[in-house]
């Protein structure tokens, strides 16, 4: 009985080894790519953001001037502060 449980336990020990070593190589890989996709994805968001300007604004329906103001202000702020 005890040699039954000494290859149950090998064979957990293996299968659990098995399973940590190719999850580590799986984040391994996925941070090497988030790390070489990262300057192509900050330069794909930067050519789709939204004009954000009182024309596209007033565009959408949006007649407030101050509401328009405010938006254009934060988003204003909100790219300066990011780049």
């Amino acid at each position: 009985m005890t040699e039954a449980l000494d290859q149950g336990l090998l064979l957990m020990a293996l299968g659990m080894g098995t399973v940590f070593g190719f999850l580590s190589l799986l984040v391994g890989a996925m941070t090497l790519m988030s790390w070489l996709l990262a300057g192509d994805a900050a330069a794909d968001a930067a050519a789709t953001e939204p004009a954000g300007d009182a024309a596209s604004l007033q565009a959408e329906g949006i007649d407030d001037p101050e509401l328009i103001s405010a938006i254009v202000a934060a988003v204003h702020r909100f790219r300066n502060e990011r780049s």
